[in-house]
């Protein structure tokens, strides 16, 4: 595998978000609910997986913890000089990688060309938000947290990372005012819920959503758990579907 760009010490939290697509003159933003949850959240990382747009969500971001991003298919020319296409990055022992998934013919396979060569890879383009284990690799997409296109929630991430596993979690909603009744602890390294393990590493995988929308989910396994309401699914569930994953 290529060299790693960055490490990171951990305990660490990552927020993770895409396709944001928020444009110079245009009316679309950043939910201000989602800024709050990276913060109650305590993360000292966020990643974006492409199609900012414009560089006004990077320094919305910023404002929170520091940034690593790529570029995607709609991002403006100055992003695609400035931002890569492909991002390695550590957290302890664990490695990440980064990428928007439009180069090829789809997301997920794309997602799909680096299992193997990294624990847990970060992808976006499909707007569907997806935790599921390829090999010994999670795939995570986040969503996007602006625009849902065909499908019920809008979504963003969380990835919990100690010395022995790293735990991606899915946020969804269908307004963002509903991430406010979600219990997000600033860094409960505590894994609860559905638990996956190999001799490479350790991971939980876990969904959340506004338990006002828990019924828009798919039924639920015999490994989810419900937590203040919220339903949770393992690796492997589908959160949301549509053509183009």
């Amino acid at each position: 595998m290529a060299d790693l760009e960055r490490t990171f010490a951990v305990p660490l939290t990552i927020g993770v978000v895409s396709d944001t697509h928020m444009y110079e003159r245009g009316r679309r933003q950043l939910p201000i609910e989602v800024l709050e949850v990276f913060e109650r959240a305590g993360v000292g990382l966020i990643v974006h997986a492409g199609d900012l747009n414009d560089r006004t969500v990077l320094s919305e971001l910023e404002a929170i913890a520091p940034v690593l991003a790529v570029h995607g298919n709609n991002d403006t020319p100055d992003l695609l000089d400035q931002l890569p296409a492909v991002m390695r990055f550590g957290a302890g022992r664990f490695t990440f990688v980064l990428v928007h998934g439009h180069q090829g013919r789809t997301a997920r396979a794309v997602a799909r060309t680096f299992a193997g060569s990294a624990d847990l890879v970060i992808y976006g383009h499909s707007h569907i938000p997806k935790i599921e284990r390829v090999a010994d690799t999670i795939l995570f997409n986040p969503g996007s947290p602006t625009d849902r296109r065909w499908g019920p929630h809008f979504g963003i991430g969380l990835i919990r990372v100690t010395a022995e596993q790293f735990q991606p979690e899915l946020l969804l909603f269908a307004d963002p005012r509903h991430l406010t009744a979600i219990d997000i602890a600033p860094t409960p390294y505590t894994v609860h819920g559905s638990r996956q393990e190999d001799t490479a590493a350790t991971s939980s995988t876990e969904t959340r959503s506004d338990p006002r929308d828990a019924s828009e989910l798919p039924a639920a396994g015999s490994d989810a758990i419900a937590a203040g309401g919220a339903r949770r699914h393992a690796a492997g569930d589908d959160p949301a579907s549509g053509p183009g994953v």
